[in-house]
């Protein structure tokens, strides 16, 4: 299923971290030296990496788990060595070959690693679902029918990030359009959360899904806001 709005901006998405992005983005998935502004983002993303992952069960053999936007794996590997069987997906072909060729070689058996669409119904049905950062460019409507889409497919939890509408990150969004059309990055959207919530609860409350925690990451340069969805 696809809808049009989260089409185009899939496709500039994909363009953006394959071509532009890829070798700014593996450096900052690293251990390498970066630039303070980076250094924020860095450790921003990984307290909610390990957010997520907390929000997940400690044992997780024979669970299935949808890295949905995996990046550069790093939530796929600490999910793997939980004992989780992972489908690591990207739209970004790039990023899944980093992801591939970082991945511990004792954890490739248990990680998948593809290039496409999270919401494609060929990667198979999961246990918890978790999508970290992947769905913060996406206007709110289609994160929750993204979410809508994708919850048949999940047994138990979907955990993902939204850019939480605040003052500063409504300002970075507003400066990024001063930019050349050319040199921009796909800009993220910030969601209210009450409208968020109300969407999530109009379409998924029917087939007993229930909104769980929340915690927002506020560190430096970096702000995104973490949801968590249950089946009860």
């Amino acid at each position: 299923m696809t809808f049009a709005a989260y089409a185009e901006r899939r496709s500039r998405l994909k363009t953006y971290f394959d071509a532009t992005a890829v070798k700014a983005w593996a450096q900052l998935t690293s251990d390498a030296p970066v630039s303070r502004i980076r250094e924020t983002v860095r450790a921003g993303r990984d307290r909610m990496r390990a957010t997520l992952l907390a929000w997940l069960p400690d044992r997780l053999s024979g669970v299935r788990v949808l890295d949905a936007g995996c990046g550069a794996g790093q939530l796929a590997v600490e999910a793997a060595r939980r004992g989780a069987a992972v489908t690591a997906v990207d739209i970004a072909g790039n990023l899944v070959e980093l992801a591939r060729q970082r991945a511990p070689s004792e954890l490739k058996g248990r990680i998948e690693f593809r290039v496409g669409d999270l919401l494609d119904p060929a990667l198979g049905s999961f246990d918890h679902a978790v999508a970290m950062d992947s769905l913060i460019h996406y206007a709110v409507d289609d994160v929750v029918r993204a979410l809508a889409t994708l919850a048949p497919r999940v047994g138990r939890s979907m955990v993902f990030t939204f850019a939480p509408r605040t003052p500063a990150l409504s300002l970075m969004h507003a400066a990024g359009k001063l930019f050349p059309k050319a040199d921009r990055a796909p800009a993220i959207e910030p969601v209210t959360e009450a409208r968020l919530r109300a969407g999530l609860t109009r379409e998924l409350a029917a087939s007993g899904w229930e909104i769980g925690r929340t915690e927002r990451v506020v560190s430096g340069f970096y702000t995104s806001q973490a949801l968590e969805l249950v089946r009860r």
